[in-house]
């Protein structure tokens, strides 16, 4: 009886022990995720899911090998802006989609009133063992503090800038580890940079995003890394420099940078961090809309004892940007050595599904490919900062690009002097435009930065294009995009709609049509709502609109002749109620005859003679002509 009794036992415990071990190996089960309903969606958001949310890599132009995703599902919660952090969280959110998206799967306002938190854990690699570990954010919008294991790890101010923290000091040793993230952003209740951003959308001015809406990441380095590094091609000059910063253990040591054509080396140098490096190129390859070649690069820092202590590949163009009179003596845009037409739409970027964030990395590039397709060589991105990858798609697949700052505070009209910002105000859009500046100083495709746009926050405005020169005086700069004009800047810019329309002539600044067009047609089952949508001016069929914009474009063609050096089409694509897009907000339906529409575009670019009476700028002296 004793030994059956113990058998019995003995077979107990190992049911128990199976138990435990059965409960073990399985997962805790997902939490529950699904996008909002209620309005219309792209067909890519039909791909994102938490496992797959944004999973390229963010930072194209400066890659390492080794990273670590961290978009996925993440507690959140909204409390009142002085509350501590929550004890318990009010769901989950999937990052990187901001708060207010479908795609988030909370689809909820936040406001000045509120503040909003994230938190998730995560476990480092054991393979990044006695490294460093930097936290990087591609995009949070706007006043974020960063806590590690309960620690601070550090804040930041700005929407559209990529940041980041080492939180090395911050980690434990081994298990999980803890990041809570609070955001609080005031949207046009303050008078940071916003762009279109408001809490009751109308008209132009569309849904507001707060918090995270671009990737967030981890990658590990050694104490002596690479940080930074400067790209400026000189074309003419048949050479390009390159300068690289460090931290503070790399200082001094010793760098090599090569640049690759395919798998083949063109050049080589070898210096230090911080030393200006020029690399001859004997045939050098030219970077156009046309012919978008990259040259691969490579920087490779090495550490104690000759060991490479960081790698990183990147690319970089040869183009060249400058003023310069055509054989009629008319100043021109140029690119690389010959006058160029620029002509393309505004981009507002905003997305049915993800707001500010485009839902995939596809649908980042096929906005991109269709703009090609349909025979435009530039996008105006309009007070917006893309994240990082869309910049590379424009840069491989070739579409200029003029970078608009995003817009704060107050605004002027035509006849009113430049705004009174604060300081505080004034501070902060000059640091996060210099922060977006740095951050894509290295793109090909920018050809313009855009302070302004029709007196939204224009202030000190000579002052400003002198800043934005001393920053970067590689490119252009159109002062002030329509309306308030100051004389200052590398071209005078004319907004008319429905248009077309041209401002004067003048001896030192290009003439340019910054904003035109806005024909609008609402597409039944393909609009933000039924009612109620607008453009700037209506159409009812897609054949009447495809002759309005027809018409259009052949009325602009007499006014490049004369003098219009570049025009941008209002717009890609439909954004909420706005409907005056080339493609509806779903991108679904290309709303005039394709064929038609990239035929009459691409007649405007003969019209500017290749032949030139001046050269283009010297790149030591900066873009304008000299």
């Amino acid at each position: 009886m004793l030994k059956t009794k113990r058998l019995l036992l003995s077979a107990a415990l190992l049911v128990c022990i199976a138990a435990v071990v059965a409960c073990a190996g399985k997962k805790k089960p997902a939490p529950a995720w699904n996008p909002v309903t209620g309005h219309i969606t792209t067909r890519w958001a039909a791909e994102v899911g938490p496992d797959n949310a944004l999973p390229d890599y963010p930072r194209p132009q400066m890659v390492r090998s080794e990273w670590l995703n961290l978009n996925g599902l993440w507690e959140y919660a909204v409390r009142p802006a002085e509350a501590a952090a929550p004890e318990k969280y009010d769901g989950h959110i999937l990052v990187p989609y901001p708060v207010e998206s479908a795609l988030s799967g909370a689809a909820k306002a936040v406001g000045k009133e509120n503040r909003l938190w994230y938190r998730t854990t995560f476990r480092t690699p054991k393979s990044w063992k006695g490294r460093r570990v930097l936290l990087n954010f591609e995009a949070v919008d706007w006043e974020t503090r960063v806590l590690v294991n309960g620690r601070e790890a550090g804040a930041h101010k700005g929407g559209y800038d990529p940041f980041s923290f080492d939180i090395t000091p911050q980690l434990k040793k081994r298990g999980d580890q803890e990041i809570v993230v609070s955001v609080w952003d005031p949207i046009d209740e303050g008078s940071q940079p916003r762009g279109k951003q408001v809490r009751n959308p109308h008209g132009i001015w569309y849904t507001s995003v707060t918090g995270i809406w671009s990737t967030v990441w981890l990658e590990p380095v050694s104490d002596a890394h690479i940080q930074t590094f400067e790209v400026v091609p000189d074309l003419e000059g048949r050479k390009v420099r390159i300068k690289a910063a460090g931290s503070a253990a790399a200082a001094g040591r010793p760098l090599e940078v090569s640049v690759l054509d395919g798998d083949q080396v063109k050049a080589l140098a070898r210096g230090k961090t911080g030393d200006e490096l020029t690399l001859d190129l004997l045939d050098p390859k030219p970077w156009s809309p046309d012919s978008p070649f990259l040259y691969g690069l490579k920087l490779t820092l090495s550490g104690n004892e000759g060991r490479k202590a960081d790698e990183i590949a990147g690319y970089f163009g040869m183009r060249g940007i400058a003023l310069g009179k055509d054989a009629a003596g008319r100043l021109r845009l140029f690119l690389n050595g010959a006058p160029l037409f620029q002509f393309g739409p505004l981009d507002q970027g905003w997305w049915p599904d993800g707001l500010y964030t485009a839902p995939t990395d596809a649908a980042l590039r096929y906005d991109i490919e269709m703009l090609k397709d349909l025979g435009f060589n530039m996008m105006r991105k309009h007070v917006k900062v893309e994240a990082r990858r869309f910049y590379f798609w424009c840069d491989k697949l070739g579409l200029l690009v003029w970078q608009d700052m995003p817009s704060g505070d107050a605004y002027i009209q035509p006849q009113d002097p430049d705004i009174q910002r604060t300081g505080e105000s004034a501070n902060e859009y000059e640091k996060e435009f210099a922060a977006i500046i740095k951050a894509l100083a290295n793109h090909p495709s920018i050809v313009m930065w855009v302070p302004f746009n029709e007196g939204w926050g224009q202030f000190d405005t000579a002052r400003i294009v002198d800043y934005v020169r001393s920053l970067d005086p590689t490119r252009l700069i159109d002062a002030a995009s329509g309306w308030t004009d100051r004389g200052v800047g590398d071209v005078i810019d004319v907004h008319a709609y429905p248009g077309p329309a041209a401002p004067s002539n003048q001896p030192d600044r290009a003439a340019v049509l910054g904003e035109f067009g806005g024909l609008g047609l609402p597409v039944r089952g393909h609009t933000w709502q039924e009612e109620k949508n607008w453009g700037y001016r209506s159409y009812t069929t897609p054949q009447e609109l495809t002759d309005a914009y027809l018409t259009l474009i052949e009325k602009l063609k007499p006014l490049v002749e004369a003098g219009v050096s570049a025009a941008v089409y209002t717009q890609t694509t439909d954004v909420e109620i706005e409907v005056n897009g080339l493609m509806t907000y779903d991108r679904a339906v290309i709303k005039m005859d394709k064929d038609g529409i990239s035929k009459v575009n691409r007649s405007v670019y003969p019209l500017l003679s290749p032949e030139t009476q001046a050269k283009p700028a010297d790149p030591d002296k900066g873009a304008r002509t000299q």
